[in-house]
Formats: C-alpha cells, structure tokens, sequence
C-alpha cells in the first residue's frame, strides 16, 4: 500500500474525454491522448490494498489488481505489466472495452468512489507497449500437436496465444477479410482505435500463430475434415445470431440490424468503401436497443451527420446510486450511466425524441409497429410506455419520425448459417448454445467450446477468461491430463449476482 491515506485524500479522477465538437469530426478514441498519466499515480494510491480484495472475484480473470496499483505507485511500470499480464493476455483491450465490474466491487466503492481500476489498466497497457514490455514469447520447443481455433474474437485470440505459448502449432480460422471479430468490425474506433489490435496480432504471429482468414469453417473448409486434420478444434465463434423485433411494418425497407450497419462504418474507416451503403448522413435515426451495441450504433450516427437520432430502452431509467436492498455491493449494479456516444447526442441536440436534452434515450419504451411510405420505406415508428413488466400503459403511445431504423437487441447464439454446428454434430443448449461439460468439452470427442458461442452473450473479460481457461484444458487433453496453463473461470461460472 503505497499511500495509506490516499483513499482519504485524494478525489477520484477518471480519463477525460476530447469536447464534444472536436471527436464527433473524427473516428479516433474519444479519450484525451496523453491526459491519463500525469494523475494515475495518483489514482492508484487510492487502492486501499484490501484484506480481502473483492475486485479480484468481481473480475473474471482474476487480476492482481491490489498489486499493480501498488507497482504504479511507486512508477515501476515493468513489473506492473508483468502482473498485469500474468491474469490478462490483452488489458488494452479491456482497458477501453470493459465495463469495469471490477470497480463495483472494489471495497472503497461501499461508500465512496471506486478506484479508477480500468484507467489503471490501460495506462500500464499503453506504457508497457511503450516501453517493450510486451516482446514475443514464443515457446522453447514444440510439443508436435495441432489446435484449430474457430474464430478471432477475445476468446479466440486468447486461447490461441495460450496454446502457442505452450508449444503447440495453432491456426486460427477467421470467416472475415481480417482477423479481430467483434472488435474488428463491431466496436468503432472512437472506443477502441484498430492500432492496439494490430500490435497484438504481430506479437501472435512473431510467437508462431497462424491466421487464416475470409474461412467459413463449415462453408469454405468441411468442419469434419478440420477435425481431422488437429488435434483438438476449440469453437470460439461468438454469439453472431442477433435477436428480431416480430412487429408490423419490420418488411419495410430501411430497417437494419446493428450488425448489418456497424461493420460498414468500420470499413470505410478500415478504407474498404468510400463512404458506407447505410449511412445516417441527413436522416432520422432510431436506435432500438439500450445497451452498448446501440451505444456503438449512436456514436456511429452522430460522426456520420444524422439529421435526428433517438435510442428505446425498453426498460425504466434507473436511479443514479445502487439500491442497496435489489443490488447490494459488490454485485454489479443497475445504474444510469452516460457513455460517450449519449454525451455527445445530447449536446449536439439531436434528440428531439428523448426526454431529456441531454440524453438521447426514451427509457421504458416499447415499439408497436412501423409505417411506411409509397415506395415501402420506413417512415415512421410508432412506440408506447411500458410499465415494468413490460406491460403497455395506457395513453401514452407517441410516434418517431424515421427513415432508418437500426436494431440493437442482443444476440442469442452462434450463427447457424455455417453449417458447422450442424456438420459436426454438435449438442446445444435450450437457448442454442453450444452445450459442453465442466472440462468445455462437447459432445464431440476433440472438440472444446468457449466464450459466447457456449456462454451466450457477455463481458469481453469473460470472453478472455473462457479463452485462457479452455486453453488449459485443450492442453491438458493434449499432454495426458497435465497443463501449468491457468483456467481463471470454469465453464458454469456466473457472475456475482444477488
């Protein structure tokens, strides 16, 4: 502990962000480059440095949080990347995508603000890749074994880089031009700039990782085939099946997933088009969806110029500060937060729909239909207040002026349309997961499943810890049942929760 008293002293101070009027003209972080360093010493002297560190358990990877707080104290930032990277093969991912349930959990934020944990992290990201912390480390020899990894998001590129550390020939199959999933194509870059991805990606190859991209496995390479050419498959393909809105006028043109929106912004960033077929340039924009993806989507709208935008959370706008009896600390609470992309909606004025100026979002609305033009075009969406039961409230329906509509309402599986679930016979859970035993194995002798594919839709810190813990069971399948590779969550592992 550093600063005995500097949970006392000193006031919490996050990362700032750019004004609002110079970011949404680019597609750059949103943060103030260089801003972070001069007070993160600071911030990590208001670790408390806990008898019982409930931050560790809050995040599934398990960080030595408490102890890489102390280390950037004292401004020894080798030894604060070495630990953070013991828990954590890409904390400069989680640093700029996480949503922190770390800090929920952090005992100082019983009564007071939580230490700025996820500013910490990024911060010794950044400087280690500054400093060379962060060489290759490809493995001493080989082990002669073979590992198929089906797709590159967190969890994938997680297990492959454990996998290749311990020896064995990894390939990763990607279905996309380039390698990174969601935070490739999903995530803009005014959260995360592609650049941190890249450098991941050459220190996976200089370790010996192989990529093989635009390679539908199911599609492009026959599943079983692939099975039978490694020696273990892990399928880390994301949960890519996104979840429809079955209400009247949803056939009208002009009406798109987020998915179907976000990759194309991101290709005119990655310079693939010149400018995307769906942009919201001069249009009315409605975002159906609260959570970060029609987030992303929002951020997206306002940097592409749109006319109006205004976001439905179909649920109620919850209160500022926990409610101790629903949500007691350290669980992850249910709190109104304002993101960058809502920050910036509402102060450009562009949502005449929302109810506050400075937010773009209508909270506990539900969409009863859509209305079109003569030439079958979206124009208008008709909404109604829901009560919490997600029951209509009577009088209260209004309607949206629209001519792009994007839907944002989660995913519920992996995608189906590969034919690779199919083709390899795999078992799957009520909800179209892929089913797998307490060792993420399926069904299927050789075959292991991890991140959203088998857990459904979550956390990048989960996807990451799934990755790293199927990595120690694919290696113990492969040695005979021994691995020194960690498995920071099990496959059943939930998050804390009342």
């Amino acid at each position: 502990m550093a600063d005995p008293k500097g949970f006392l002293t000193t006031p919490r101070e996050e990362w700032p962000r750019r004004p609002v009027a110079e970011r949404v003209r680019d597609w750059d972080e949103v943060l103030v480059p260089g801003a972070l360093l001069p007070v993160i010493g600071g911030q990590a002297d208001r670790c408390m440095d806990c008898g019982v560190p409930f931050c560790h358990d809050a995040c599934p990877l398990g960080n030595l949080i408490p102890e890489w707080n102390e280390l950037v104290s004292r401004e020894d930032w080798r030894a604060a990347a070495e630990r953070l990277h013991a828990t954590n093969n890409f904390p400069e991912f989680t640093g700029r995508l996480c949503p922190a349930p770390c800090e929920t959990g952090c005992v100082l934020a019983i009564n007071q603000p939580a230490v700025t944990i996820k500013n910490v992290e990024c911060a010794i990201a950044d400087r280690a890749w500054e400093e060379g912390f962060a060489p290759p480390a490809p493995p001493d020899r080989l082990s002669g074994r073979t590992v198929a990894v089906i797709g590159s998001g967190p969890a994938g590129l997680a297990a492959a880089q454990q996998l290749t550390r311990a020896g064995h020939t990894v390939a990763v199959y990607e279905r996309d031009d380039r390698v990174g999933g969601l935070m490739r194509y999903g995530i803009p870059g005014f959260k995360m700039e592609k650049h941190h991805l890249e450098r991941r990606l050459a220190q996976m190859r200089a370790e010996g990782t192989k990529f093989r991209t635009s390679t539908t496995v199911g599609r492009d390479v026959d599943a079983e085939e692939l099975r039978a050419r490694y020696d273990a498959v892990v399928i880390a393909t994301g949960a890519a099946a996104w979840r429809e809105l079955p209400v009247p006028g949803r056939e009208l043109a002009g009406i798109h997933q987020a998915m179907e929106y976000l990759p194309l912004a991101n290709r005119v960033c990655e310079g693939d088009l010149e400018s995307s077929p769906l942009s919201a340039a001069g249009r009315h924009v409605v975002i159906i969806g609260g959570g970060d993806t029609g987030a992303d989507c929002l951020g997206t709208v306002v940097r592409e110029g749109a006319a109006t935008v205004t976001q439905l959370d179909i649920y109620a706008r919850p209160g500022t500060s926990r409610d101790e009896d629903e949500e007691p600390w350290p669980t992850y609470p249910k709190v109104y937060r304002m993101s960058a992309a809502h920050e910036e909606a509402g102060a450009l004025r562009l949502a005449p729909g929302a109810e506050a100026e400075v937010d773009a979002r209508v909270f506990a609305a539900s969409t009863l239909r859509f209305a079109g033009d003569a030439e079958g075009r979206v124009c208008r969406l008709d909404l109604v207040e829901v009560d919490s039961r997600r029951r209509a409230v009577a009088g209260t329906e209004r309607s949206l002026r629209t001519d792009l509509v994007l839907l944002a309402l989660g995913f519920s599986g992996p995608d189906r349309g590969d034919g690779l679930i199919a083709r390899l016979g795999l078992e799957t859970e009520r909800r179209g997961t892929i089913a797998r035993d307490a060792g993420f194995a399926t069904n299927v002798p050789g075959v292991f499943a991890a991140g959203d594919a088998a857990r459904g839709q979550s956390l990048i810190v989960w996807a990451i810890a799934e990755g790293r813990a199927v990595a120690a069971a694919v290696d113990g399948h492969l040695t005979g049942g021994e691995t020194r590779l960690p498995a920071p969550v099990g496959p059943y592992d939930r998050p804390m929760a009342v």
